[in-house]
C-alpha cells in the first residue's frame, strides 16, 4: 500500500451542488454562501478543470493513486430465484460487505485518508457509532494517522471493542448535537480532517471522500450492464449521490445513454416529507432498528440524486425490513435488506416494471448489527 497520494491535476476546487459556484479546495466543508442567502443549505462536490471524452478515466477522481486497503471492485451477483419470485426481469446485489471492514464506508475512508495525506493532516475526526467509525479507524491506523470518533453514549459493545482494537480515541455524547459540535471544534484545529458531516442543517460528508463512491457506477456497468434502478439505503445521501455522480460522469462521457433511477430507501419519512429545497434544512425525527440509517437530517445530496435520475424516496419500516431480510436469506444489515423491501411497493405503484433490471446495494454485513440473530 502507498503512503502518499497523487492528486488529480484536474482537481481545482469545490463546486456548489446547486448553483455551480466554484470555491478553493479546503479541509473545512462549508455551505455555499450564495445559496445560503436563498435559505438553502447546500454542500460541495469536487470540481475538475476539464471534461474527459471517454476511456478509462471517464469518472474523474480526486486522487489517481495512493493509499488503499483493497476496497472496491465488489461483486455484483444476480439472484434469478428472487427475480422470478418478485416478478422481475433481473435482480442483482452489489455486495459491499466484501470491502475490507465489511461495508461501503471503506470507499469513503480510503479517499479521506488520501486527502489527509495530501494536506498533511494527522487526525481524522468523525461522528459515528457504526460502520463509518470502524472503517475510518481501521484505515487511519493502517495509514499511520490518528482517529477520533464522537459516538453515542449507548454505542454497541461490539463497535466499541473494534474501535479500541483499531486505536481510535472515543468520545461519548448523549445526542447528535453534542457529537457534531465536538467534530466541528476539532475540524477547525490544524492537522484535523472531519470525515463526516458536522453541520446543522446537514451538508453530508467531506466532498473529496464522498467521491470514493463514484466508481460503483463503473463497476455496475462492467459487471452487469446498465441497470434500470438502483436501491440505496440512505441516511444523509453520501452513497446515493456518489452512485448518481458516477453514472452522470459516464453519461457525459457517452459510455451510457441514460441514467438509472436512484431510489433512496429510508426507515421513516424524512426526504419523503421535503417538498421544497428549504425543507432540506428541517429535522425529521423517528425511531428505527435500522441503526445505520437512523437520524433526523437530510441533505441536498439525496435531493439531487433522486430528482436528476427521476427516482425518488421510499419508506421501508422495520417490519418490512425484517421480512425482506428473511426473504434475502443472508447476513446483511437491516437497512440493506430494507433496500430489497423497497422493490415491491415500487412495483405496486408502477415505478418498477417486470421488464426492469434492479440493483440493490448491500451496504454492510450483519456481523455487528444488533438486530441479527446470534449477535
Amino acid at each position: 500500500m502507498s503512503q502518499s497520494a497523487t492528486r488529480n491535476p484536474r482537481l481545482d476546487g469545490l463546486q456548489c451542488l446547486r448553483c455551480g459556484r466554484v470555491y478553493p479546495l479546503t479541509l473545512i466543508h462549508s455551505p455555499c454562501s450564495t445559496c445560503l442567502q436563498e435559505g438553502v443549505h447546500v454542500g460541495m462536490r469536487a470540481h475538475y478543470a476539464t471534461a474527459v471524452a471517454g476511456g478509462a478515466n471517464a469518472i474523474p477522481m480526486p486522487y489517481l493513486d495512493g493509499f488503499t486497503l483493497g476496497e472496491g471492485q465488489t461483486p455484483l451477483a444476480d439472484s434469478p430465484e428472487l427475480a422470478r419470485r418478485m416478478r422481475l426481469h433481473r435482480l442483482s446485489f452489489k455486495d459491499e460487505t466484501r470491502n475490507p471492514t465489511g461495508s461501503h464506508k471503506d470507499r469513503m475512508s480510503a479517499m479521506g485518508v488520501n486527502q489527509a495525506l495530501d494536506f498533511g493532516v494527522h487526525t481524522l475526526v468523525l461522528a459515528s457509532s457504526g460502520n463509518a467509525a470502524i472503517s475510518a479507524a481501521r484505515y487511519a491506523q493502517a495509514a499511520g494517522l490518528r482517529c477520533e470518533v464522537a459516538t453515542y453514549s449507548g454505542i454497541s459493545q461490539v463497535y466499541a471493542q473494534a474501535l479500541d482494537e483499531f486505536g481510535a480515541q472515543q468520545y461519548s455524547f448523549d445526542d447528535n448535537t453534542g457529537r457534531w459540535n465536538f467534530v466541528a471544534d476539532q475540524a477547525n484545529k490544524p492537522g484535523y480532517l472531519a470525515l463526516t458531516n458536522f453541520q446543522l442543517p446537514a451538508l453530508g460528508s467531506t466532498p473529496l471522500a464522498v467521491e470514493g463512491y463514484k466508481p460503483i457506477a463503473q463497476e455496475c456497468l462492467e459487471q452487469g450492464g446498465l441497470p434500470d434502478h438502483v436501491m440505496v439505503p440512505t441516511a444523509r445521501g453520501d452513497l446515493a449521490w456518489g452512485i448518481y455522480a458516477g453514472f452522470q460522469a459516464l453519461l457525459q462521457a457517452q459510455q451510457i445513454d441514460r441514467l438509472p433511477r436512484i431510489w433512496v430507501v429510508e426507515p421513516f419519512a424524512r426526504l419523503s416529507h421535503a417538498q421544497t429545497e428549504q425543507d432540506l434544512g428541517l429535522s425529521y425525527p423517528g425511531q428505527t432498528d435500522q441503526f445505520s440509517v437512523a437520524g433526523a437530517t437530510i441533505t441536498y445530496l439525496q435531493w439531487q440524486a433522486t430528482r436528476n435520475t427521476q427516482g425518488g424516496t421510499i419508506v421501508v419500516d422495520d417490519k418490512a425490513a425484517y421480512a425482506a431480510r428473511r426473504l434475502l436469506g443472508q447476513s446483511a444489515e437491516l437497512c440493506a435488506a430494507a433496500a430489497l423491501g423497497a422493490v415491491e411497493p415500487l412495483q405496486r405503484s408502477g415505478q418498477i416494471s417486470a421488464h426492469d433490471h434492479v440493483v440493490v446495494m448491500l451496504t454492510a454485513s450483519a456481523s455487528r448489527d444488533p438486530t441479527w440473530p446470534g449477535y
